[in-house]
């Protein structure tokens, strides 16, 4: 048997569960067991697959580490370290995920050329200790930001700067719908499955992390919401105005119920 195992130190609950949740179905799918164990204010995730599935498992690893580091750890550190103000929740929300999304490529490979498989990672010290290099490049980003904090108090000029972020985001859909229900939440239908309810400032953020190539966008009235989305992802959103949600839904999903 191949085994590693990763030791949670400051981190959320959440992040465990988001970190367990991507390597459990590939650990289950080789036959192999994953164990969670607390001690004290330390959490660690133990995993153990026939070695013949070593490979598939790195891979998976590198995945989970890189996706916890470049969104729980990245988010923590824009929150730490950005200084813009005057904007509106919504805006300041949409730029972080944009700024948490830019160049994660980099970000991946940077994390994947430090990371080995052997014995244990205790995430905490892997972070601090061996990608100071990746904190550096997050660094230069923020402080461009900061830099022209003044400039970026327009919100034409902030705009423009979000909506470059997000023109340079890798493609990850290629087209979705978005409905507003009655009560004003919004439903993303990814290939005609319907996903969680989500209030505007959450739908704006995954929409940034789905980084669609078209949104069809079902709604009552254009609010901030529909306007940043329109602003941002520009030519990609085609908006139309309809007053029942479940007629919209049974247009657009008539198989669903």
């Amino acid at each position: 048997m191949w085994e590693y195992s990763v030791t949670f130190n400051q981190e959320s609950e959440e992040v465990v569960s988001s970190f367990l949740n991507i390597v459990k179905k590939e650990v289950l799918k080789h036959n192999g067991i994953v164990v969670l164990t607390k001690q004290s204010s330390n959490r660690k995730i133990v995993i153990a697959v026939d070695k013949t599935y070593k490979q598939e498992m790195e891979i998976c690893l590198l995945k989970a580490v890189s996706f916890i580091i470049c969104n729980y750890f990245k988010e923590e550190f824009l929150d730490k370290h950005l200084c813009l103000s005057n904007k509106d929740e919504m805006s300041m929300i949409a730029f972080k995920k944009a700024l948490i999304n830019f160049d994660k490529e980099t970000d991946y490979f940077i994390i994947s050329k430090n990371l080995t498989f052997e014995g244990n990672l205790y995430l905490t010290s892997f972070y601090k200790f061996k990608l100071v290099k990746l904190r550096e490049k997050w660094q230069e980003l923020i402080k461009l930001a900061n830099e022209n904090r003044d400039y970026l108090i327009s919100t034409d000029a902030f705009n423009d700067l979000l909506k470059f972020l997000i023109d340079n985001l890798d493609i990850c859909k290629d087209e979705i719908d978005v409905i507003e229900d009655e009560n004003e939440n919004y439903y993303i239908y990814d290939n005609g499955e319907k996903g969680e309810r989500l209030c505007a400032t959450a739908l704006i953020s995954l929409l940034i992390d789905m980084s669609p190539q078209k949104i069809n966008v079902y709604c009552k009235n254009e609010n901030h919401a529909i306007e940043l989305m329109k602003t941002i992802f520009d030519n990609r959103v085609n908006l139309n105005f309809s007053k029942s949600a479940k007629e919209t839904i049974a247009n657009v999903s008539p198989f669903l119920k």
